[in-house]
C-alpha cells in the first residue's frame, strides 16, 4: 500500500471514529455508571458483549471469568494485534460516581478504556479499513487490573477459577497472547502543562506479601513473661526492613511499604496473632527478586529474636513493564497526527505497577497515557473534564496504530516484533518465573515451650 493510500485510509478511520462520538460517549457513561471490582465485572462485560454483537461480531466470553474477546479479520492472513481495555474499578466510596453498595468507582479511568475499545471496533468497521489490512485484531476486555480484594481472589484460586490475581496474567497463562505480534492499550492520566498525551517509560514490578507472626497469648499485666509477643516480633521485622533501605540501589527504585492489618486482640493480652501486608517493588525482575529475599530475611529475624513463628506468603504481583521503542514510535506518530507534535510528551519511569508489565515481558506492548482528566488517580476528585480527549482520541490513536501495523501485509507489526527482545520466551517461561519465585515460606523460631 502506497504511503498516500495509507494516509487516506487513516483519515477515513479518524472520521469514522469522530462520527461515532455520541456512541463512544454513551459507552463511557454506561461503564462509569456500573463500576465493578476485578473478576466481578459482569455488567461491564455484558455491555461490551452487546456492542460487539451489534457490530456483527461473535465475541467469546468468560475469559479469566469475565473477559470478552472479539476478532476483526483482515482481507488476508497476517500478524495479530491485541487491543486491550481494562474493565475494573477501584474502591473509592467518596467518589461522586461510586456504587453505594460496594464503594467501587472508576477513579482510575478504566471506563474510558471500555469506550475506546468499542471505538476502535467502530472506526475499523465503519471506515472499511479492516478490509484493507492483513491479519487480525483481537479486541479484548480484560478483568482485574487493580490489585485489590486479595482474600477474595485467593478463594477464587483455591476454588480453581483462576491461578493469578491479575486479569492479564490469567490471559497470558491461558494462551490468549500466543501468536500476538503487538499489544496496544491507552490509559487516562493527568498531563503536564501544555501536553495532552505521552508515550514511553516503564513501571515497576512487585511481589505481594502476606506475613503472619504467631506468638503465645498471656496476661499482659500479670504474666507477660509467659507470653511470646508477636507484635514485638513484627516490629523488629519492620525495623530490619528499615535498616536494609540504605542497601537498596537508587537505580533499582525499590520500595517496600508495609501495613499492619492485625496488631492483636485485646490490650491486656500479649498479642499472639499479628499480620502484615506489603509489596516489594523494583524496576527490574532481578532487583525485585533480590530485594524480596532480603525483606524475607528481615521478617524472619524478627520472629527469631522473640521466639515467635513467621509465616511468609509471597503472592504473584506484577512484573516491570518492558518498553518497546519501535512500537512506542508507531503510537507516538499517531498521537502527533491527532493532537499535534507539541502536545505529545515523553513517558516517565513510574513507581506504580500494572499487569501489562507481565505481558510486556513476552510481547511488545505500548501503553500511551492520554489526558482529559483532572484530580489524583484513585481519589474522589478524579474526573473527566474533556470527553473528546478522554474517550474519542484514545480510540482514534489505537485504531490508527492498528492500520500502521497491519498495512502492507503486516510489515509494520513484523518489524516491531523483530526489533523486540523479550525478557521471557513465551508463557511457559513466564509461568516458570513465578513458580520459582512464589513459594509459601515459613520460618519456625525457637520452641515456644
Amino acid at each position: 500500500m502506497a504511503q498516500a493510500a495509507r494516509e487516506a485510509l487513516k483519515q477515513r478511520v479518524l472520521q469514522a471514529v469522530a462520527a461515532r462520538r455520541d456512541d463512544i460517549l454513551a459507552v463511557a457513561g454506561a461503564a462509569l455508571a456500573c463500576p465493578e471490582l476485578g473478576f466481578r465485572e459482569e455488567r461491564t462485560s455484558a455491555l461490551i458483549q452487546g456492542w460487539f454483537e451489534r457490530l456483527g461480531l461473535k465475541p467469546s466470553t468468560g475469559l479469566a471469568m469475565t473477559g470478552v474477546k472479539a476478532l476483526l479479520r483482515g482481507s488476508s492472513p497476517g500478524p495479530r494485534i491485541a487491543v486491550l481495555a481494562e474493565m475494573d474499578a477501584v474502591v473509592c466510596p467518596q467518589h461522586p460516581a461510586a456504587d453505594p453498595r460496594t464503594g467501587a468507582a472508576h477513579a482510575c479511568g478504566h471506563h474510558a478504556q471500555v469506550a475506546a475499545l468499542v471505538g476502535v471496533a467502530l472506526g475499523l468497521i465503519d471506515s472499511g479499513a479492516i478490509g484493507h489490512l492483513s491479519g487480525e485484531v483481537a479486541l479484548i476486555a480484560v478483568p482485574a487490573e487493580e490489585y485489590v480484594e486479595i482474600e477474595y481472589r485467593q478463594r477464587l484460586i483455591a476454588e480453581g477459577h483462576i491461578r493469578f490475581l491479575g486479569g492479564k496474567q490469567e490471559l497470558l497463562r491461558l494462551g490468549e497472547f500466543n501468536g500476538v505480534h503487538a499489544v496496544l492499550m491507552a490509559h487516562l492520566s493527568p498531563q503536564a502543562e501544555g501536553k495532552k498525551a505521552g508515550v514511553g517509560g516503564d513501571t515497576t514490578g512487585f511481589v505481594g506479601k502476606l506475613v503472619r507472626y504467631l506468638g503465645r497469648e498471656a496476661h499482659a499485666g500479670a504474666e507477660p513473661h509467659r507470653g511470646v509477643n508477636a507484635l514485638n516480633a513484627a516490629l523488629l521485622g519492620l525495623a530490619g526492613i528499615n535498616a536494609l533501605r540504605e542497601t537498596f540501589r537508587e537505580q533499582d527504585r525499590i520500595r517496600v511499604h508495609p501495613i499492619l492489618t492485625r496488631g492483636g486482640d485485646l490490650v491486656n493480652v500479649v498479642p499472639a496473632d499479628v499480620r502484615l501486608e506489603t509489596y516489594v517493588r523494583a524496576a527490574t525482575v532481578e532487583a525485585m527478586i533480590w530485594a524480596n529475599r532480603k525483606v524475607n530475611r528481615a521478617l524472619r529475624a524478627g520472629a527469631l529474636a522473640l521466639g515467635a513463628e513467621a509465616e511468609i506468603t509471597d503472592l504473584p504481583g506484577y512484573l516491570p513493564r518492558l518498553p518497546c521503542p519501535a512500537l512506542d514510535q508507531v503510537v507516538r506518530s499517531n498521537l502527533a497526527l491527532v493532537l499535534g507534535e507539541a502536545a505529545v510528551g515523553e513517558g516517565e519511569d513510574g513507581g506504580g505497577s500494572t499487569d501489562l508489565g507481565d505481558v510486556s515481558q513476552v510481547v511488545p506492548s505500548a501503553h500511551p497515557l492520554v489526558g482529559g482528566v483532572e484530580g489524583r488517580p484513585h481519589s474522589r476528585d478524579f474526573r473527566v473534564v474533556d470527553p473528546s480527549l478522554a474517550y474519542v482520541v484514545p480510540a482514534q490513536i489505537l485504531a490508527l496504530s492498528v492500520v500502521d501495523l497491519l498495512a502492507d501485509g503486516g510489515a509494520g507489526a513484523r518489524l516491531v516484533r523483530q526489533s523486540f527482545e523479550p525478557a521471557l520466551d513465551g508463557p511457559e517461561a513466564y509461568l516458570r518465573l513465578w513458580e520459582a519465585l512464589l513459594k509459601e515460606e515459613s520460618q519456625m523460631g525457637p520452641s515456644l515451650g
